[in-house]
C-alpha cells in the first residue's frame, strides 16, 4: 500500500504563458508558490477474491474488471501508461475539486507516484511532472498549461520558464528528456520547462504569506473547458496581453528577492496582472467575480486574483495586515480560507510494496 500527499498550488504571475501555444513563440514565465492545502491518494493491489479488479473512489465509486473501462480518464490513462492493473484507488482532498487550484494535476502527480511506489521505487519530481503533462495534456487531450503539474510535483516558492530559455538552462544542467520507457511504446519527450527555486528570505515569505487572504467564491467548470472557451479570443489582442503579464515577472521576482523593495508593491502588482488577466478570455472572470474584487479593493485590499482559468473558485487578496478586518467584513458572504506557505511538494506519507501471486487450483 502507498499513500502519497501532494499540494495545492498558487499562481501568482505570468498564468497563460506556460502555454505551449504561447511560450514556443514569445517565451513564458511564472511564479507561483505551494501551500498546506492537499490531496490525498491511496494505492494498493486489490486483494482477488471479488468480481472486479479495479476499484476507484472518488466523488463517486467505479468497480471494473478491466482498467479500459474506467471512466475518470486520468486514472484509465495513468494505468495504461504504467502497466499497472489489479488496484484499488481512494482520492481525497483538503478543499474541492475545480477551485482554480490545479487540484487535477496534483491528483495526477499524486497517483503517478503512488503507482511508483507500488512498483518498490521512488521517482525524481522532474520524471513526475512530464508524466503528468503527458498524461494530462497528450494521452487525456485535456486543454491547458504546464504549471500545475510542475508546481505540484516540485513544491515551493519557484518561477517556472518555459521555451528557449528553459531549453539553455535544462542544457546546462545536463537534465535528461523524459522517455515513456514504461510503455510499450518508445519515445523520447523533452519537455521545455525549468525550474528555478525563488530566494526569498524567510522572515519575507513569512510576511507575505501573513498579508495574503483567500476566499472561495463558489464552484467553477473544469480548467480544460475554461481554456478551451478562453482560446476562442481575439488571438492578437490575448497574445498582446500574455506579453504584458509576461514583462511583470522580473519586477515580481525583485519585490520578493530584494528586502529592501516595498513588499506592498507586490500587492499592486497582483492588482496590474489582474487587469491583465481579465482582457484573455471571456471566460477569465464574471460580473460576480468584478464585484467582489472591486469590494475587496474598496476595503483595503492593494490588489489581488482569481486563482487559475477563472469562471470561480478561490480569490486571493494582498491586504496590509492593518486592513485584515475590513476585507474580512466586506467579503462576509464568503469562505475565508487560511494557509500557509509549503516547500515538500509531492510526498510519499506510507509506503509497503506488495504483491500477489494467483495460482490456479490443481485439478
Amino acid at each position: 500500500m502507498v499513500i502519497t500527499r501532494t499540494p495545492f498550488r498558487m499562481s501568482f504571475f505570468g498564468g497563460g504563458t506556460d502555454m505551449p501555444e504561447f511560450f514556443r513563440e514569445n517565451g513564458g514565465a511564472v511564479i507561483s508558490t505551494t501551500f498546506d492545502k492537499y490531496c490525498y491518494v491511496t494505492v494498493r493491489h486489490l486483494p482477488p477474491f471479488f468480481s472486479y479488479r479495479t476499484e476507484l473512489s472518488y466523488s463517486k465509486i467505479e468497480r471494473v474488471t478491466e482498467a479500459e473501462e474506467l471512466e475518470h480518464p486520468a486514472v484509465r490513462n495513468a494505468m495504461k501508461l504504467l502497466r499497472m492493473r489489479d488496484l484499488r484507488i481512494t482520492y481525497e482532498a483538503d478543499l474541492p475539486a475545480r477551485s482554480g487550484l490545479g487540484t487535477s494535476s496534483s491528483f495526477a502527480v499524486g497517483m503517478l507516484s503512488a503507482f511508483h511506489g507500488l512498483k518498490g521505487h521512488a521517482e525524481t519530481k522532474e520524471r513526475l511532472a512530464d508524466e503528468a503533462i503527458y498524461l494530462e495534456r497528450e494521452m487525456c487531450r485535456e486543454a491547458g498549461g504546464w504549471q500545475d503539474q510542475i508546481a505540484a510535483s516540485f513544491g515551493g516558492f519557484n518561477k517556472i520558464v518555459f521555451g528557449r530559455e528553459a531549453v539553455d538552462i535544462k542544457k546546462s544542467r545536463k537534465q535528461p528528456a523524459f522517455e515513456k520507457g514504461q510503455t510499450e511504446e518508445k519515445e523520447t519527450i523533452d519537455y521545455d520547462y525549468a525550474v528555478i527555486p525563488l530566494s526569498v528570505s524567510e522572515e519575507r515569505k513569512r510576511a507575505l504569506n501573513a498579508n495574503l487572504m483567500m476566499f472561495f467564491t463558489g464552484f467553477t467548470r473544469f480548467s480544460s473547458d475554461i481554456q478551451k472557451e478562453n482560446a476562442r479570443a481575439d488571438g492578437r489582442e490575448k497574445t498582446l496581453q500574455l506579453r504584458k503579464m509576461l514583462s511583470l515577472v522580473p519586477a515580481a521576482e525583485k519585490i520578493l528577492t530584494d528586502d529592501s523593495t516595498d513588499l506592498d508593491d507586490f500587492g499592486r502588482l497582483l492588482n496590474e496582472t489582474w487587469r491583465l488577466k481579465r482582457q484573455t478570455g471571456g471566460a477569465v472572470t464574471t460580473g460576480g467575480i468584478d464585484a467582489l474584487y472591486e469590494k475587496g479593493l474598496a476595503a483595503g485590499a492593494l490588489g489581488g486574483k482569481l486563482l487559475g482559468a477563472g469562471g470561480g473558485g478561490f480569490m486571493v487578496f494582498y491586504v496590509p495586515k492593518e486592513r485584515h478586518h475590513d476585507v474580512m467584513k466586506a467579503m462576509n458572504e464568503l469562505m475565508y480560507v487560511p494557509f500557509e506557505f509549503e516547500s515538500e511538494g509531492t510526498k510519499t506519507l506510507y509506503s509497503v510494496p506488495e504483491t500477489y501471486e494467483i495460482r490456479e487450483a490443481f485439478s
